[in-house]
């Protein structure tokens, strides 16, 4: 063995072992030279899965998909060049939706950089502030300070990427040439063996029992107050936000990515339809809270953040156990840092379980129901619009699945029309920067973790990563796709983009007339179109029979889709005028 070879080999054995020993288990890589050494060890390690995917921005979403399911770091490598800058849109979303990953970029040695050389470029703080964490490594050397120094990066970056609030970490590696290491067994001897993990502990933000009784008091002086949960991943936090919300007699608006819509009984405090029912502007004003507490990410609802908006003259606190700013629209009157679950349990106890204002409750409840029950009418719907289907697809998924759901109209679909239910349905979507790209290859990630899921996207967002459904072929991963093609970007209809008909099809329509069946066969998966709720429901009995990827591709037609959507919407605000007219005890 050569030096070099030596110190190449020795150098990123030791960081991946660390990688290992720190608690990262899976790893995602495109082909490239440059990062071969990596690349051959990581494939080596006994503790590691290795995942393939060539197009690096498919893997990058892949890789994110598969943290954000785990729960845990991923690590995600690539050679030198334009391959680092495909991660971008990736990085910056797991910075947003808080996901932890490890990007690995490999590099040009320094005497080949600014001069010339090919697939050479700027890697050094590439990703700027999108990353929780970045450092230029050194050259590979077998020195052991140099090894304990390369375990020691590998065990901060896994920290830091879990660090609350998670996130990306980017560590970019220069190689020299000779690239292949010596491998064979690297891992079974004695000096992998003997080194220990590195025990990364880390504490969870509390409250000193003197804020919690302050806030208790405060709360007991707030008898009309809203709980609005959206995104969180925090271990114990729907049972304990449930009680709270019960000891409180406060209504949870709950974002269907929060969790609080699954497992539910038809007593639950969740409300589910508050989407529809706060679209109208006499509801708006006349549920005036005194008060409200929200956990996790900003709900996809608009109807709802000009709701909050209505109130800004009310207290507003913002629950964050990362320590963030979670505050868009400039409401906040007090801003907590502190484990969302650990804040409830203790609030809970201190609160002793009085119930402040059961009537308020009962009214949200009850306006709740009426609501549900006008949007549940979709269902009658003689055409296969996107709300029937939506529905129609919810009530056939198994229990314990998962859905992976699609930006723009999917999403907003989903808070539609998901209702609480005793079924639980893990719910996953890219609500970080709420992109359209890579959606296919987060879903495959998740996938890879969780084997029965479901996605449900638009004709776009499907075109925009179908390179991502090679994932599924390179590392047989069994997924369901439903596709909602109604050829261009739906979305767009519901905007004032939509009064401007010279230039709306070819500027935000785009329809792109794309047939999906040959994306199926390009990739090895089984198809079936539908155009009604016959076809729907056998396609769906096929997907379960399925042993890798399915797509279904519902047609439907954009037009008519936003006038079923508006009637359902107005009728809804009929039935809650109509309610609260009649009701002159709610203020």
């Amino acid at each position: 063995m050569s030096d070099r070879q030596k110190d190449l080999t020795l150098y990123n054995a030791h960081f991946i072992d660390g990688l290992a020993k720190a608690g990262v288990d899976s790893a995602v890589i495109s082909p490239g030279s440059r990062s071969t050494p990596m690349a051959i060890l990581l494939a080596e390690h006994p503790d590691i899965k290795v995942y393939i995917q060539i197009d690096e921005r498919s893997a990058a979403f892949f890789a994110l998909g598969l943290a954000k399911a785990s729960n845990k770091p991923v690590a995600l490598l690539c050679t030198s060049g334009t391959a680092a800058a495909n991660y971008y849109p990736a990085v910056v979303e797991a910075k947003n939706a808080r996901v932890p990953l490890i990007v690995l970029t490999s590099d040009r040695p320094h005497e080949l950089r600014d001069v010339g050389a090919p697939q050479a470029i700027d890697q050094n703080q590439l990703y700027g502030t999108h990353v929780k964490w970045s450092a230029e490594m050194a050259l590979p050397d077998s020195d052991e300070n140099m090894l304990r120094y390369v375990r020691s990066a590998a065990a901060k970056s896994v920290y830091l990427a879990s660090q609350a609030p998670a996130g990306p970490v980017h560590l970019n590696f220069p190689f020299r040439e000779p690239l292949i290491p010596l491998y064979d067994g690297i891992f079974d001897g004695e000096e992998f063996g003997e080194r220990n993990s590195l025990l990364l502990t880390e504490g969870k933000r509390t409250l000193p029992q003197e804020n919690i009784e302050k806030l208790a008091h405060f709360l007991r002086e707030k008898e009309k107050g809203i709980i609005v949960c959206g995104e969180l991943a925090a271990e114990g936090f729907k049972e304990a936000v449930l009680a709270l919300a019960e000891a409180l007699g406060y209504p949870i608006l709950a974002d269907p990515l929060s969790g609080l819509r699954s497992g539910q009984s038809s007593e639950s405090v969740v409300i589910d339809s508050y989407d529809a029912f706060l679209r109208s502007d006499q509801m708006k004003k006349t549920a005036a809270f005194d008060v409200v507490l929200r956990f996790g990410a900003m709900p996809v609802s608009k109807a709802l953040t000009q709701y909050l908006k209505t109130h800004l003259n009310k207290e507003h606190l913002v629950i964050d156990g990362g320590g963030g700013w979670r505050d868009p629209i400039i409401a906040s009157s007090h801003m907590i840092a502190c484990d969302e679950t650990d804040f409830c349990l203790k609030l809970g106890h201190a609160l002793k379980k009085d119930q402040l204002n059961s009537a308020w409750l009962t009214k949200w409840i009850k306006i709740n129901e009426l609501a549900k029950a006008k949007m549940k009418e979709v269902q009658q719907h003689e055409e296969l619009d996107e709300g029937k289907l939506f529905y129609q697809v919810l009530q056939k998924l198994p229990d314990e699945s998962s859905l992976f759901v699609g930006n723009s109209m999917p999403i907003r679909d989903l808070d539609s029309f998901f209702f609480a239910q005793q079924k639980n349905i893990h719910l996953y979507a890219n609500r970080g920067a709420n992109g359209i790209d890579g959606l296919v290859s987060s879903a495959l990630g998740v996938a890879a973790a969780d084997s029965s899921l479901y996605l449900i996207l638009g004709d776009l967002s499907f075109f925009h990563d179908l390179n991502g459904l090679l994932a599924a072929k390179l590392n047989g991963i069994k997924m369901t796709v439903i596709v909602i093609n109604n050829n261009g970007g739906g979305i767009f209809s519901y905007l004032p983009q939509s009064s401007e008909p010279k230039h709306f099809e070819k500027l935000f329509g785009t329809p792109a007339d794309l047939d999906f069946v040959h994306a199926s066969k390009l990739y090895g998966g089984d198809y079936l179109k539908v155009t009604d709720m016959e076809m729907l429901h056998e396609a769906m009995a096929k997907a379960q029979e399925a042993d890798g990827l399915f797509i279904i591709e519902a047609v439907t037609d954009r037009e008519k889709n936003v006038v079923a959507h508006r009637q359902l919407w107005e009728k809804v605000s009929q039935e809650i005028n109509e309610w609260l007219v009649g009701d002159d005890e709610w203020s």
